[in-house]
């Protein structure tokens, strides 16, 4: 039987392109039945995240948002606002990531809701939450990288700012609300009371750089320069071999010990810079310089064997091509296939997450803008002639009409 604890839990998903799809994603594999309001424009990441046969199912869309109905609704015309208000009240959760002001004059603000409906979960992700000179900008997550000093360590490291090609602060910050929307559905299970929430990316960002890279100035007075020495080393990187690239790490003591030995450099085994936790934390640079050096005397599958062999940490480095074709991903099937409705054969990334031996359904592809206007109006109690109303009026679509 498959563990799906929030079976039985409406999600109704205001949002696109990232962060947002990301939450409600992640509360889709727990078994959350997810309703995503789409406008007849689209979800901008349905061509932004790159081509797809029809332009319509970019890969990163294709990927955040399977398992989701799909209603498309033009909210600016007046005949939406029933609709939406029938869709709140038969949802538990309400996740939204659209600017504050564009929420509020729609109706769909927090306040809006939860005075009508208190027992609701409302999240908002924010780019930089509702409070500061900040709120009600415009973001991305380039720009919350660049905010928060992310860009900013290759800049320290390199001498050129450079952002991290993955939108990883949406990631971050989706992960993070479905978590605290998780939360919140504790607490309302003991005492009967919503919740809302307010999850900003440039704050949650900063506290994650801040974290590992206040360091030395988390003290008063600072007993060094900010930054993990460690990780801004130019030299804090993979490791060339013959024939490509290796990635390990090598911490504690006899780790060490062992790297020196099985990459010949018995001679520096005893060097007072190198022999412990401490000594290394003190002679940064020079660690590094060492550890890094090229390995081009062996293939990376030898290196691979010979510092496995020692129980060192170590991996080949993947490329994007490869990634999808490495032995393990491939021996535990994280990666297969399916059809699409609109975009024919495609790759379905499983859940990561195993529950009592058994990892969550796959549930459905990520479905064309109104796939299920239909289906979930009359299940709203709109009966097929008001729906046809609406559709012909352009308050709604459906992709499935003839």
């Amino acid at each position: 039987m498959s563990f799906e604890p929030l079976k039985g839990v409406r999600v109704l998903d205001l949002t696109s392109v990232v962060v947002g799809p990301v939450c409600t994603w992640r509360l889709g594999q727990y078994g959350a039945e997810v309703i995503k309001v789409e406008n007849p424009e689209g979800d901008l990441m349905r061509g932004l995240g790159g081509q797809s046969p029809t332009g319509q199912h970019s890969g990163t869309y294709l990927h955040l948002n399977r398992g989701k109905r799909n209603i498309c609704l033009y909210l600016k015309k007046p005949s939406t606002r029933k609709v939406m208000q029938r869709l709140i009240e038969s949802a538990d959760v309400i996740v939204a990531n659209m600017r504050p002001q564009a929420l509020e004059r729609l109706g769909l603000d927090a306040t809006s809701i939860r005075d009508r409906h208190p027992e609701k979960i409302y999240c908002l992700i924010t780019g930089y939450g509702t409070d500061g000179p900040y709120s009600g900008l415009p973001t991305y997550d380039s720009v919350v990288q660049g905010a928060t000093g992310m860009a900013g360590l290759t800049l320290r490291r390199d001498g050129t700012p450079n952002y991290v090609p993955m939108l990883i602060c949406d990631h971050v910050a989706g992960e993070i609300a479905a978590g605290a929307i998780l939360s919140a559905m504790v607490e309302r299970r003991t005492t009967g009371k919503g919740c809302s929430i307010e999850v900003p990316m440039f704050e949650t960002m900063a506290a994650f750089v801040m974290q590992e890279h206040l360091a030395q100035h988390s003290f008063d007075p600072p007993v060094g320069p900010p930054g993990d020495l460690r990780l801004l080393s130019p030299h804090n990187r993979p490791v060339q071999t013959a024939n490509g690239w290796i990635s390990f790490t090598v911490n504690t003591d006899p780790q060490v010990k062992a790297f020196l030995r099985v990459t010949g450099r018995d001679d520096l085994l005893d060097d007072p810079r190198f022999n412990s936790v401490a000594a290394r934390a003190t002679n940064v640079k020079e660690w590094f310089e060492l550890r890094g050096a090229p390995l081009t005397s062996k293939s990376t599958k030898e290196w691979v064997a010979l510092m496995r062999s020692v129980d060192i940490a170590v991996q080949p480095c993947n490329t994007l091509e490869s990634l999808p074709e490495d032995e393990h991903l491939q021996a535990v099937g994280l990666v297969s296939s399916e059809q699409h409705p609109t975009e024919g054969k495609v790759a379905a990334i499983r859940s990561t997450i195993r529950f009592d031996d058994t990892y969550p359904p796959l549930r459905g592809p990520s479905q064309p803008k109104g796939w299920e206007t239909q289906s979930v109006l009359l299940d709203a109690g709109y009966s097929p002639e008001e729906v046809a109303t609406l559709i012909g009026e352009g308050a709604a679509l459906d992709s499935r009409a003839k």
